[in-house]
């Protein structure tokens, strides 16, 4: 097994046991009056696919089932950070600024296929789940306070899944990133 390998057995179950409270932080962005709706949409695209019934990869396969909730979340918050900030204080943008920085493991793990992970994600902000769509969060504030509380749920009540430090789970991650991923 190679080093680069090493390091994401070690780190990919980090990022499934804060997956929870990952979320939960991220929502700070969305409860801010001043935030640029391009950010909102961004956050709530990431946020709203803890939600799809259809992701990636089926929340139910063991070791990985939500791994590609937590990378779909960093890679939301990196697109977020790209939008115009001015006015948004630090201490709202942090929780986003410290998943942004984990991208750059995303992007060494998918190779070619980070670039189509990072299309997938932008399309999220047209999307929708639960019957609530990106758009009805950034424009109505009832909404975007019930999927508040529907993430912050979410986040009391996730029990990390176990993640084998196997080399045959990130085979399995990367064939279905591979697979479902749009070309």
């Amino acid at each position: 097994m190679s080093e680069e390998d090493e390091k994401y057995l070690d780190l990919f179950p980090t990022w499934l046991s804060q997956l929870g409270e990952d979320a939960q932080l991220m929502t700070n962005l969305l409860r801010h009056d001043g935030v640029p709706d391009p950010v909102v949409e961004a956050v709530a695209g990431g946020l709203n696919y803890l939600f799809k019934s259809l992701d990636l990869i089926p929340d139910g396969i063991d070791d990985i089932g939500y791994l590609d909730d937590a990378i779909v979340l960093r890679v939301a918050a990196a697109q977020s950070l790209r939008e115009d900030l001015a006015g948004v204080g630090k201490e709202v943008l942090q929780p986003a600024v410290a998943l942004a920085d984990q991208c750059e493991p995303i992007r060494a793990f998918l190779g070619e296929d980070f670039a189509r992970l990072e299309s997938y994600v932008q399309g999220l902000r047209q999307g929708s789940a639960r019957g609530r769509a990106v758009a009805d969060i950034v424009r109505d504030k009832t909404l975007r306070a019930e999927f508040i509380s529907e993430v912050e749920l979410f986040s009391k009540n996730y029990e990390p899944p176990g993640f084998a430090k196997e080399q045959k789970n990130l085979i399995k991650l990367r064939a279905f990133f591979d697979a479902k991923l749009p070309r």
